[in-house]
């Protein structure tokens, strides 16, 4: 599959959970870019078929082809947004609402407002001296160089994955659930139809070291507190197939569970040593 990594560095202390803080901020300064309609509203809008912020915002019983990406608790910002298969193309997009984001709408209750700022696209800077230079080709093709039978997965940031219709609040977590989880995600990216994990599951769980990480935001469009509660920590796998290392790692850049677009669902796969 095809992605691209955009990546922004601010010194300022951001909350101990910035996914809410941030899909809502970009999504109000994707609007300001990219809407065309004289009214500013999505029902019955003319152009929301070839819209961005309602591709990624309001349309509804879709699959987000995007994810933010960072860890909790860090000391300033420092975040990815990844951008998957089609909305690859849309990153000059992106970038523009960013900009109008941190220089004019601003982040936080406080919107604060940010006139230094590093932007990578694929870790190369692209902000200098005021102007954005963008790579020739910013699109690349995820691979899989390496394949290790024994594996640590760390969730960073709290896993929300539901069995038998209930979110998983203890370490009652199968290898499969993950797997299935990712190879769905990864499907609908693609643009196919739902399936489970095609190959035989061989890989055992030996160890696991868990906790439930309460999380909520504040969703302003429904007035309400949302929960965003889910596992964080460690688990050690044992006798990975290949086509289950691949799927694991896959999972390392679409992430994992439900409300990755708001970060969650973060994984990392290390050699077991």
């Amino acid at each position: 599959m095809i992605f691209t990594k955009l990546s922004i560095i601010i010194n300022a202390k951001p909350p101990y959970f910035i996914g809410s803080q941030l899909r809502g901020a970009f999504g109000y300064a994707l609007k300001k870019v990219v809407c065309i309609n004289p009214s500013f509203t999505c029902d019955g809008c003319f152009a929301k078929d070839s819209c961005l912020y309602y591709d990624f915002y309001e349309k509804k019983n879709s699959f987000h082809s995007y994810r933010f990406d960072f860890e909790l608790g860090l000391n300033y910002y420092d975040f990815n947004l990844y951008l998957f298969e089609d909305a690859v193309s849309k990153l000059p997009y992106v970038i523009s609402a960013f900009i109008k984001l941190l220089g004019e709408v601003g982040l936080g209750r406080d919107r604060l407002k940010f006139s230094n700022f590093d932007i990578f696209v694929n870790n190369t800077l692209i902000n200098k001296n005021g102007t954005i230079q963008l790579p020739q080709n910013y699109t690349k093709t995820f691979t899989i160089e390496n394949y290790y039978q024994d594996v640590l997965i760390k969730f960073i940031t709290p896993l929300r994955i539901k069995k038998n219709n209930r979110f998983l609040r203890d370490d009652n977590i199968e290898l499969k659930d993950i797997i299935n989880s990712i190879y769905q995600r990864q499907m609908k990216l693609l643009g196919k139809d739902y399936r489970k994990f095609p190959y035989k599951m061989k890989g055992k769980i030996v160890k696991k070291e868990l906790n439930y990480k309460q999380l909520t935001r504040r969703s302003n469009r429904q007035k309400t507190t949302m929960n965003l509660d889910g596992l964080i920590g460690e688990i050690a796998i044992e006798g990975l197939t290949k086509e289950e290392y691949n799927i694991l790692r896959i999972g390392e850049l679409v992430g994992v569970g439900k409300s990755t677009v708001f970060g969650l669902g973060k994984i990392e796969i290390k050699e077991s040593k």
